[in-house]
This record gives structure tokens, sequence and C-alpha cells, in this order.
């Protein structure tokens, strides 16, 4: 089961030549999720060679312009390829009207199902039987969230040669208990999946957080993520002004990988226009200081989260 990671955009605040702003894009198999629309998320997915027509769900953090002045030229170029499935935009109270006002002022040709969900109590959005996305609330100067997507426990790795002792012949029946099914041979004995497979193994995690002040709370929220995806707009000697814009440093990005636990990698995003590509390091090296496996996010980066087992 494939889970990528696409960086459209790792900008906030202003677009620049080189940096645009943010957005991120998960694919799980045939699905694709969009966390954020800023504006020139589609330059981005043009560039990447995603279709734009198979994305399944947006979620937007908050309602400030720079997370979704990209949302209408999706929507525009979704009436141009054919789509046949709805498209679910999730995010907090305004974004109904948003959409509606853009539509009918533009006059906008739409020839597929939109279907907006507004919600201000945070919990799960999207459940499939192996996976979630859920919102958690964040700090901001509007009402704002990050989201996690979080596969479910996988069966235990299955043993061939406990199969064979037991009994079981090569073909289906194998298939059918590495699916967490028993079988029943043709002697009457019931084999359990307990009987050929080890324990349980962990499903994956993608956790996304912008635009937000540090408090610890979000560490508990992102635990145990394989990657996450977290702001981390200004550098220390700016801390103040992190403050008053209710925005996160990056060495405060740095701290909650730490005191969440379980983060794998942390991928920096939504810097300040302030910062030009090569000063980013100022914020990498701060960040790390916190947390080592930090990087710092570029536009059209890709990122494949493994399974560890």
């Amino acid at each position: 089961m494939n889970l990528e990671a696409f960086i459209l955009g790792c900008g906030g605040m202003m677009p620049l030549p080189y940096r645009h702003l943010t957005s991120v894009l998960v694919r799980r198999e045939g699905d694709l999720f969009l966390f954020d629309a800023g504006e020139a998320t589609q330059i981005s997915i043009r560039r990447l060679n995603l279709r734009w027509k198979k994305i399944t769900a947006i979620f937007i953090s908050h309602m400030h312009a720079d997370h979704v002045t990209g949302l209408p030229g999706i929507l525009m170029l979704n009436s141009q390829v054919d789509r046949s499935e709805p498209l679910y935009i999730f995010g907090p109270p305004k974004l109904a009207e948003f959409i509606a006002l853009t539509r009918k002022s533009l006059d906008m040709y739409i020839n597929y199902e939109i279907i907006v969900r507004e919600f201000s109590d945070a919990g799960a959005l999207w459940e499939e039987e192996d996976f979630t996305i859920r919102s958690f609330p964040l700090r901001h100067t509007k009402q704002c969230y990050g989201y996690a997507l979080e596969e479910g426990k996988r069966p235990g790795a299955f043993h061939p040669d406990q199969a064979l002792a037991l009994g079981v012949p090569r073909g289906p029946m194998w298939s059918t208990l590495q699916s967490g099914r028993e079988v029943v041979l043709a002697d009457g004995r019931t084999i359990r999946p307990a009987d050929v497979l080890g324990p349980e193994r962990v499903g994956r995690k993608f956790s996304y957080v912008t635009d937000t002040l540090y408090f610890p709370e979000v560490a508990g929220e992102v635990s145990n993520s394989d990657l996450l995806i977290c702001e981390g707009m200004f550098e220390d000697a700016l801390l103040e002004s992190a403050l008053e814009k209710r925005h996160m440093t990056a060495r405060q990005a740095g701290l909650i990988a730490r005191q969440a636990g379980g983060v794998k990698k942390l991928g920096l995003i939504h810097y300040s226009p302030r910062y030009a590509d090569k000063e980013l390091k100022i914020l990498l090296a701060q960040a790390r200081e916190e947390f080592a496996d930090t990087f710092l996010t570029r536009d059209r980066m890709q990122f494949p989260l493994e399974y560890l087992d």
C-alpha cells in the first residue's frame, strides 16, 4: 500500500518566484488528499504530473488567504477533466461562504458535486476501514486546525513454516489467514490467524501543523508520526514577532517533534518571506538543536512513507 507526501508549496504569507504558498498533498494508493491550497497549488500539481481529477478531499486549516487562494483554480480545473466523483472540502466556518461567493462572482462552470463540510469541533473527518483523517485544534488569529492521517494496525507477519506444520496447504487459505480470517481444514480443524501470524504491526501516520502558537498539547496529536510537516516560520531572534502573530519558530517546531515521541522525520514549512532560500539554514539549524531528524521542505519535494516492518 503506497503512501506518499508531496510538498506543493512551502511559503507563508506571500508567494515568491521560487516558493509557492503552503500546500501538501498525500497520495494513498488511488486517493489524493490535499492539505491547504495556497496560491499556485495547481502549478505544482501539474509539474509533479499529479492528477487533480483524483483529488478525493481537501482539508483547509483556516480561512486566511495564503491557505485558500488556490482553491478556485482547482475547482475550475476539475470541470475540465470529466470528473464524476464528488469533491469533499473540509474546513472551519466561512469556508462554504468563500466557495459559494467565488463560484457566483466568477460564474464558475462546475459539472460535478462539491460537498463542503464545515466543522468547529475537532475529530474524525474521513474514516475508511484501514485509515482515518482527523483534525485537532491549533491556536492562531483565526479558528485553525491541524490534521493527521493515521492508518490502523496491520496483521502480524505471516509464518509459512507454522502454517505448513499445522497442515494448512499453500494457496488461498494462506491469503485468508493473512487477511485476519480463520480457515477450516479438510479434517475439520479450525486454524486461527493468531496460529500463524506474529504480533500486530503499526500503520503509518502523516501529520500537518501550520499557523499556530507553540503549545505543548500539539505534541500529543502528532506523536508517532512517520512524517510531521510543521510550520517553522521564524528564527529565535523573532520570537516576539511569532508570539504577536501567533506563529511558531523553527525551534518550537523541533520541540514539538521531540516532545511528541515516535516522530520519525520533521519537515519545516510555511517560511516567512523575509528568508531567502540561502537563509533558511538558520531555521534548520535551530530546529535541529531540538530534533535532529529535521529537514527543510522545498516546493515539489516528494516523500514515500514506508512501513518499518
